[in-house]
């Protein structure tokens, strides 16, 4: 439907809607504060990443390449980029060139990253199961994971371009 066809009750969220949207968007950045904040606080790694070294970690033989990761972590290159010199200059990862494409970049966890990835790893579930899992009922939890699954695929539908947003909200 083109936009000048969108009916004006169509346009504007319910007010039970515009509630829900504002409780989510308000829980998702507390959420990401708070649990940032205990890793700032009490781990030797920023939430940021905490993440990348879980992506690694994941990986077969603990090798991602750059593109590829920093899709999974929802970054922009150019961000995974500093991230990945700040890590690498402390001994976390190293970047490679990707074998037989001279464009490509692979980036891999050393030992040391594994080993403060370990230590980091009870502290970091032990927050998100206070501040989120602990906060549910496990049928709770169940469908967030669930509903949050379905707003990740929509949103890579769209790809946050304007064909993407195009194609997906028309």
């Amino acid at each position: 439907m083109a936009a000048e066809t969108i009916e004006e009750n169509d346009l504007w969220l319910t007010e039970e809607q515009q509630g829900s949207w504002r409780h989510y968007l308000e829980g998702t950045a507390r959420f990401v504060e708070a649990l940032g904040a205990v890793h700032d606080r009490t781990l030797d790694l920023s939430l940021g990443e905490y993440s990348l070294l879980v992506q690694l970690s994941e990986a077969p033989e603990l090798t991602m390449r750059m593109s590829t990761l920093a899709d999974g972590l929802v970054l922009s290159r150019s961000r995974l980029t500093h991230t990945v010199a700040r890590m690498e200059a402390r001994g976390l990862v190293e970047r490679r060139a990707a074998e037989g494409d001279r464009r490509g970049v692979n980036c891999t966890m050393t030992e040391a990253g594994r080993a403060v990835l370990v230590a980091a790893a009870p502290g970091h579930v032990a927050a998100v199961r206070r501040i989120m899992v602990d906060a549910l009922d496990p049928e709770e939890f169940e469908l967030l994971g669930r509903i949050m699954a379905k707003v990740a695929e929509s949103s890579k539908i769209s790809g946050g371009t304007e064909e993407g947003l195009t194609a997906h909200c028309d």
